[in-house]
């Protein structure tokens, strides 16, 4: 649907609204607002929001703080976990430069660059995730603690799964945000949970990634409970990831599908895949941005470690479910919940263009179970490994000459030295472990 100024006008009268959240999102994937009066509307559907850019981190430098917010008029949107009686909306911002010209550091924009790039070939790209997160109980403080409250496993139901009525809240508001629910379960490990959204185009699936993040971590603390998106947040169990989707379109028909081919898959898919490959462990430190993103990314818990492709197993980083025709699409594992979905799916698509536009070769598909193949098996069929550690994410980004181009040199740098300095942060802490392993002993 698409709206213009006088329609935002007219729906904020007819809806009751009385605050408006002009919501943009910082390079490392935080969501940020301004939030103002209805009176306020008028100059906002105009961009004469101002916003001080010098106190979000990674965005601008002292001098050249001021900046300007732009609302996608057509990500209007009510909270209905809000009030229903002076009613808040939200709109999804674009960051300019106090002169009008659109702010090199805001995600969104690197966003829209790649896909304008993908469109200059004739191609467009729909994405949809399949976005993982934990339920934690609270304290008397409303502190989250390292409890559960469930002991439910893969697809159970209450009484099991203690957090199916939260669960089930958080898809009815989402719908009524205009989001397509395709389904909702309990995931592996206890009070893991996943809900998954209909696929749309790439921009406004990097919306609805931080919206629905915001939807579950308000109506999480609403009913008590402490919602996270951190990869790994308990030793010994499964960790949370955001399994991305894919799908190709040129002149109105899906590029991955050709009914010709063994697999249905055309050679643009077979070349997307070999970009993704190629660049896989220069993007990590974007898609598995933190020191305990990591920490999921072993072998025995699901989380693809090793580069490679299958139509037939999930051990492999790429899949490709058993659907075809308009329907083929490829399934990028290794992606987690913490990233910024704006430049993650960004790098992700420069990628698999890379690959495209260079005729890039996939490596044969792996059949085999990669979790249950030796070191030396591994080897001879040619498997490389994801980055270990975040250390070696950042390294292998900097060698990744892709990266720094799709980004752009301001979130480039920025984003680099933002994550430089956590490891480093991390890289000298001293842990529990650490305590309990060798205080005594030495």
């Amino acid at each position: 649907m698409s709206f213009t100024k006088e329609d935002i006008l007219r729906l904020a009268d007819e809806d009751d609204v009385e605050f408006i959240r002009m919501q943009f999102t910082d390079i490392f994937g935080q969501l940020k607002n301004v939030a103002i009066t209805r009176p306020q509307l008028a100059k906002a559907v105009n961009n004469r929001i101002e916003i001080d850019g010098s106190s979000i981190a990674g965005f601008a430098r002292q001098y050249e703080s001021d900046q300007v917010l732009h609302p996608d008029l057509d990500s209007y949107a009510l909270l209905p976990w809000r009030p229903q009686h002076g009613k808040v909306a939200r709109l999804i911002c674009d960051v300019h430069t106090i002169s009008g010209e659109p702010f090199d550091g805001d995600p969104r924009l690197v966003l829209k660059r790649q896909l304008a790039k993908a469109e200059e070939l004739g191609y467009t790209f729909k994405a949809s995730p399949e976005c993982e997160f934990f339920l934690f109980e609270t304290d008397e403080n409303g502190r989250p603690t390292p409890r559960t409250g469930d002991e439910a496993g893969y697809f159970d139901m209450a009484p099991l799964d203690h957090g199916s009525n939260t669960r089930r809240e958080i898809c009815l508001s989402l719908e009524k945000m205009g989001f397509e629910i395709e389904a909702s379960h309990h995931e592996v490990a206890g009070g893991q949970h996943e809900i998954d959204f209909h696929y749309t185009d790439a921009l406004r699936t990097a919306d609805n990634i931080m919206t629905f993040r915001l939807a579950v971590k308000t109506i999480a603390q609403k009913n008590g409970l402490h919602a996270t998106f951190m990869p790994k947040p308990l030793y010994g169990v499964n960790g949370s990831g955001m399994h991305t989707n894919f799908s190709l379109f040129k002149d109105g028909k899906n590029s991955f599908y050709d009914e010709n081919d063994r697999l249905q898959l055309s050679k643009d898919a077979y070349s997307f895949m070999a970009g993704i490959i190629k660049h896989a462990r220069g993007i990590a430190a974007i898609t598995n941005p933190l020191v305990n993103s990591y920490k999921r990314l072993i072998p025995g818990y699901e989380a693809p470690c090793y580069l490679g492709w299958s139509a037939s197993n999930r051990s492999t980083l790429l899949r490709i479910p058993a659907y075809r025709g308009e329907n083929t699409w490829i399934e990028f594992r290794s992606p987690d919940p913490s990233c910024n979905p704006y430049l993650a799916l960004a790098v992700c698509i420069a990628a698999g263009l890379d690959g495209i536009k260079n005729n890039l070769e996939a490596p044969a598909e792996t059949t085999e179970n990669i979790y249950e193949m030796s070191l030396k098996e591994r080897i001879a069929c040619g498997v490389k490994t994801l980055p270990t550690s975040l250390d070696e994410a950042l390294r292998e980004m900097e060698a990744d000459p892709l990266v720094k181009e799709t980004l752009g040199d301001h979130v480039y740098k920025q984003y680099l030295a933002g994550k430089w300095q956590e490891w480093e942060e991390y890289r000298s802490q001293v842990s529990k472990w650490e305590l309990d392993r060798y205080m005594i002993n030495y």
